[in-house]
Parts: C-alpha cells; structure tokens; sequence
C-alpha cells in the first residue's frame, strides 16, 4: 500500500492576525512560518517522495516548495484544487473573535456535519472533495510508481483533519477531535482492505523509516501489532 504524508502549511499572516482567511489571495506565510516550513522539509527531506502535490493557495505551494527543494534529489510540485481550502463563502476574511459569537459558531464544533457556510460550502461537501482528491491521487501514484511508494500532499488544517476522520472510520461530526497544527505531519496508508492511520499531527522526528515500511500480505492488519518498519543500516 502507498503512504500518503500530510503536510498543513506553516502559519500564516492571516493565522497570527486571528482572522479566517479561507481562499483569499496573498497570504503568506509569516516568519515563524517559513521556519516551521524549514523545519518540516528536514524532515522529509530524504523520505523517497514519489509526488508532491499542494493546494493551490499561496501559504500551502510556499510550504510545499521548500519541501520540494531541499528534498534530496529535488522535487516538481503540481498543485490539486480538491486539496484547496474550505469555500467559508460570507465567514472568508473575517476575525476569528466575531465569528465565535454567531450562531453557526456552535454548529461548527459541536455538529460540523450539518454546518454549512452562507455562500459557501458544507464541511461536509469540502471532506467529500477532500477525500475523493487524495484516494483519487494515491491510486495514481500507486499505478505509477507501485504499492509500496511513498508521496506527500501539502493542504489546510479542516481538509486534513476531514481526510483522517475519513481513514478512522469516524462519523465527521467528531472530526473536532483530531489536532492538526501548522506545519504538522499525518500518516495514511490506503490498502485495499482499510487505511491505516500510521501517525497524527507529529511535530518533530525522522521520517526516513517510510522508506522501509514492511510490505504487507494483503490479509489485513497484523495480529499482534506486528514488527514493524525494518531496522535502517
């Protein structure tokens, strides 16, 4: 099965000025941003990334670029409008400290499934675009490169936090329960059977062992836990 890496975008001007940006244009990463940017391209600096793809908003290809050149050898980067922001329609640019005061606010956390944006989207049509864009894109990578092939996409918190919802087998009304920070990284891996939820929301360490990820059976999760990634060296 191929392993999908989730990167959310280092933090942004909009996110340190407390205010939503969804799809506006021109927001940056800010200065703490670019270094979480550089930090987590370390980190997959020498996993064998078979892709890198992005959503096409700026704070996410600026991530996905220093992935991309300090990645060893040196990556392309395609970008993917499934992976782009949720569509918060009339919400778009205003201050998070408003928008906790309207009603829709509650619905938001405590039944997001039934949350819809006015002239926008539903959360739940921006996780169903989500997640149909990243299956869509790993059968690819994996017709293209093979089962055990590893490949990154560099999205938004709400998207990410959709998609895995998604691969645990939870209802998204519960989606408000996955932590996902800025510049964090979250593992899948799709098999034929089940995804399978190899990390979430990690901040810091190597990443090298996806590259020596154990091939599996095809008779589902190992009973037991299994030995895990092989040893490097």
């Amino acid at each position: 099965m191929a392993t999908l890496i989730l990167v959310r975008h280092g933090r942004s001007t909009a996110n340190t000025a407390g205010v939503l940006a969804g799809r506006t244009g021109g927001v940056h990463l800010d200065d703490l941003g670019h270094e979480q940017a550089t930090r987590v391209a370390s980190r997959l600096r020498d996993v064998p990334l078979a892709a890198l793809v992005s959503s096409p908003l700026l704070r996410c290809r600026e991530t996905a670029t220093a992935i991309a050149t300090a990645h060893q050898p040196p990556l392309s980067v395609r970008t993917e409008r499934g992976l782009t922001e949720c569509d918060y329609g009339a919400w778009e640019g205003r201050p998070l400290r408003e928008l906790a005061k309207e009603k829709l606010w509650r619905t938001v956390q405590q039944h997001p499934a039934a949350a819809g944006f006015p002239d926008g989207e539903t959360l739940a049509g921006m996780a169903t675009r989500a997640v149909a864009a990243v299956r869509r894109l790993d059968a690819a990578v994996t017709e293209e490169h093979g089962a055990h092939t590893v490949w990154a996409a560099v999205s938004h918190g709400d998207l990410i936090k959709a998609i895995l919802a998604d691969a645990l087998g939870l209802h998204l009304d519960l989606f408000q329960r996955i932590q996902v920070d800025p510049a964090s990284v979250s593992l899948v891996a799709y098999g034929a059977d089940r995804p399978m939820v190899l990390g979430v929301n990690t901040q810091e360490g190597d990443l090298g062992w996806l590259g020596h990820r154990p091939k599996r059976s095809g008779r589902g999760a190992t009973v037991g836990g299994g030995a895990g990634p092989a040893a490097q060296g």
